[in-house]
């Protein structure tokens, strides 16, 4: 259901498409094992799109993009979190574990997600043999 919602077409032969659906999928089961509720889930996985969109489509530096996941997550500044609802349905624990989550996930694999997103390579041609 992931892959459909995320639209992701090559699934089987782009390593791109497979990093992402790993990564929100594992957002997505720690959420619910953190028992958030529907309006927290969402919450939640506009969080990481907002981080990882910060990454690949407005290449920030991972300073940046703490700086604006701060920001967000504070309802401040000049982030679209307006637009991705109200962040304030998060307990301080829950936004905590949060944050951990993010680092554990996606800051300290910053380099990895920047070299997936903004380094050119040769894709490979598989045949059918």
């Amino acid at each position: 259901k992931m892959e459909e919602f995320l639209n992701l077409k090559q699934l089987k032969t782009s390593l791109k498409e497979a990093i992402l659906l790993d990564y929100y999928t594992a957002g997505f089961w720690w959420a619910k094992e953190m028992n958030f509720s529907l309006l927290q889930l969402s919450g939640f996985m506009d969080l990481l799109n907002f981080a990882l969109e910060n990454l690949s489509s407005k290449h920030m530096t991972l300073g940046d993009n703490l700086k604006e996941l701060a920001r967000a997550m504070a309802g401040k500044g000049e982030t679209e979190s307006e637009d991705r609802g109200d962040l304030n349905l998060f307990s301080i624990e829950q936004a905590k574990a949060m944050i951990d989550y993010l680092v554990i996930s996606l800051f300290k694999h910053y380099k990895a997600y920047e070299y997936l997103f903004h380094s050119r390579r040769e894709e490979p041609v598989i045949s059918n043999e």
